[in-house]
């Protein structure tokens, strides 16, 4: 019985979290980015515009400069920028997704 419970109550979780809009996961992943110190680039001019477009949307786009991994994000609906962070930057992303999922996990554990 308290399975069930169990069961029944992660089901109904697990529905409410499914039922976040797209704008809301992306803000989400953009608060990441920031608190890992990418740069926000905004769109703001006709070539930033170009180059905005040219990269996928809401998905991680790696280029080099100088020789350097640059890992860039482009939001053209949510804020119309693009972050752009280095290698470390990336790894701290890495970082605060992991410790974020394993919060998310311990917390459906507890239920």
């Amino acid at each position: 019985m308290t399975k069930l419970i169990a069961f029944c109550a992660l089901t109904g979780l697990l529905g409410v979290v499914g039922c976040a809009s797209q704008q809301q996961l992306v803000g989400h992943k953009e608060d990441l980015l920031a608190a890992a110190g990418f740069q926000i680039r905004t769109a703001d001019n006709p070539q930033r515009l170009a180059a905005m477009r040219s990269l996928p949307p809401n998905k991680f786009a790696t280029r080099l400069a100088n020789g350097q991994p640059v890992y860039l994000y482009a939001d053209p609906l949510v804020c119309r920028c693009v972050y752009f962070g280095t290698q470390q930057n990336w790894a701290a992303y890495r970082q605060e997704v992991f410790a974020k999922q394993l919060a998310d996990e311990a917390q459906m554990t507890a239920l």
